[in-house]
């Protein structure tokens, strides 16, 4: 990959594993300085980054569920090199036990961790990116969606998970929209079913693979670096014009 990325800060989310850690290692190669946050797996995410200098990558641990926790990752991550460029939107939970006819704790502790860790935590990355975008010049916000956000759960019990990634993409191309004129960016990617340990808990509710297989136009999985090579595209400032735009990646599956 070309160095496409010198010279941009980017601050991943969810960088220990699936996409996330395939995000990481792609925006590396392709340059950029890199602040890899993690929750509770920081030996996934040392893997992760892995063989790449001190100098151009530095790891935050954070729980996005938690306010004061959030907003001291922003602001460690930007003192790290005093300028963040793009902010990537990665890390989420799905819970799979919020099910309507399910015991009504754990309905709502479905609920809870979704909107706060899928939501909130976001948000107020968002809204920190915003603020620090306007006073440097500009800058890019990538969130990473599903395409549940658009055509819904195909479990019920993961209802809130797919509803809080709605609440992602309406907030991210409601920035896209509302500071185009600062030169802010903002992209929502939406994946389809991707080789990663949430996507294989679906599967395994579902039946398993072949059956999930059985309902994918390609009959394939999307792999997560094909998520992060679009990551890397669109924080390259290569493709200002799509701001705005969601992505979608499911293999022809889901056609709008």
């Amino acid at each position: 990959m070309t160095q496409a990325l010198s010279g941009k800060t980017i601050l991943l989310t969810g960088a220990s594993k699936g996409i996330g850690a395939a995000t990481a290692r792609i925006l590396l190669e392709g340059g950029a300085h890199l602040i890899a946050h993690y929750g509770s797996d920081e030996a996934g995410a040392r893997r992760a980054v892995d063989g790449y200098p001190e100098d151009r990558v530095t790891l935050l641990s954070a729980n996005l569920g938690d306010r004061a926790s959030t907003l001291a990752l922003w602001d460690a991550a930007l003192a790290w090199r005093g300028r963040i460029d793009v902010l990537v939107n990665n890390a989420a939970v799905m819970p799979f036990n919020g099910a309507f006819d399910g015991p009504d704790e754990d309905f709502e502790a479905a609920w809870d961790q979704s909107l706060e860790v899928n939501v909130r935590g976001p948000a107020r990355l968002m809204r920190a990116a915003v603020n620090h975008f306007k006073q440097a010049g500009g800058g890019a916000i990538v969130s990473i969606s599903s395409w549940a956000a658009q055509r819904g759960v195909t479990n019920p019990a993961t209802i809130a998970y797919g509803a809080s990634k709605a609440a992602v993409r309406s907030a991210t191309q409601s920035i896209a929209r509302a500071y185009a004129r600062d030169n802010i960016q903002a992209y929502i990617i939406a994946p389809g079913v991707v080789r990663t340990r949430l996507s294989e808990e679906f599967a395994a509710s579902q039946g398993g693979e072949e059956a999930v297989n059985a309902t994918l136009a390609s009959g394939e999985w999307v792999t997560p670096e094909e998520v992060g090579n679009i990551v890397a595209f669109v924080a390259s400032g290569a493709a200002r014009q799509l701001s705005g735009a969601t992505l979608d990646v499911n293999g022809a599956t889901y056609i709008r």
